[in-house]
């Protein structure tokens, strides 16, 4: 665990922009880890769409989140983090408690937002905020071992009248607060990007994988930041690769989404380990 917790504390101070691509299962987290990628993140909407279910806290209870996530963690050797929404709690006491049961899970980081999932109010007070991450924090304080905390704030996404004046503000608040890594997603150009990473004190993550916003990974590295995460997206992706094959035999009655395929023998090979 230490390992794993230091290589991924590492990847956060390095110079190098890193990408962190997302799994939903344990599957794609070996597919990923195969390919070549220092670390790992969980995606609540790939868990959410692998279960029928839409993407939503209250659709994914947070004992199903703990369970993919300590399949997808137990599943590869390089470092993990859970994608934990607004912690699966509102007070700053709840998300302390939900922190001590995701680290059992073995990631080495976690992801809180302050997205409160309510729509005339979707953020929380900023007071509230900053104390959630605060507890987040202090829950894995006493480990023998780094654990990256990720918080972010949804401003872009939600909605918010000034999104980039109010996401500066709370990245920084919560940076103060003990964040390890600053996340503001929903950025599509490159100019608000860069004055994230200058105004905002810590290092910062962005996703990317967003329909509207290709921007290339030298572009970002440029610009400063630290990690890339590409959130549903693969997840989504593989879902449209379903109903794209799915369509393809039912209208054309041909079958050339099949030369995309992984041959059985490899896949068994790749998976064996987890037997």
């Amino acid at each position: 665990m230490l390992c794993k917790a230091e290589i991924f504390q590492k990847l956060h101070l390095s110079s190098e922009t890193f990408i962190m691509a997302n799994a939903w299962n344990a599957g794609s987290a070996v597919i990923l880890e195969d390919a070549g990628f220092k670390a790992i993140a969980t995606t609540s909407a790939g868990v959410a769409y692998s279960h029928a279910l839409p993407d939503s806290e209250a659709a994914v209870s947070f004992d199903m989140a703990l369970d993919e996530t300590r399949k997808i963690a137990t599943a590869v050797d390089i470092p993990v983090s859970m994608d934990a929404e607004n912690g699966y709690g509102d007070s700053a006491e709840s998300v302390a408690e939900n922190m001590k049961r995701i680290v059992k899970t073995s990631v080495v980081g976690a992801n809180i937002e302050d997205y409160t999932g309510i729509a005339n109010k979707p953020f929380y007070d900023q007071k509230l905020a900053v104390e959630r991450i605060q507890a987040a924090k202090e829950a894995v304080t006493d480990l023998d071992y780094p654990f990256t905390l990720t918080a972010r704030t949804d401003c872009f996404l939600a909605n918010h009248p000034t999104p980039l004046k109010e996401a500066i503000l709370r990245l920084n608040q919560f940076r103060e607060a003990g964040a390890d890594c600053l996340f503001s997603p929903g950025v599509k150009d490159i100019k608000t990007i860069k004055t994230l990473v200058k105004e905002v004190n810590g290092p910062i993550t962005v996703v990317m994988g967003l329909a509207g916003s290709p921007i290339s990974l030298a572009q970002l590295q440029d610009a400063g930041v630290s990690r890339i995460s590409i959130g549903g997206s693969l997840a989504r992706a593989t879902f449209g690769l379903v109903r794209n094959a799915a369509k393809e035999m039912l209208e054309k009655g041909t079958f050339e989404f099949s030369n995309q395929q992984i041959v059985d023998s490899e896949l068994c090979n790749l998976f064996k380990q987890n037997n």
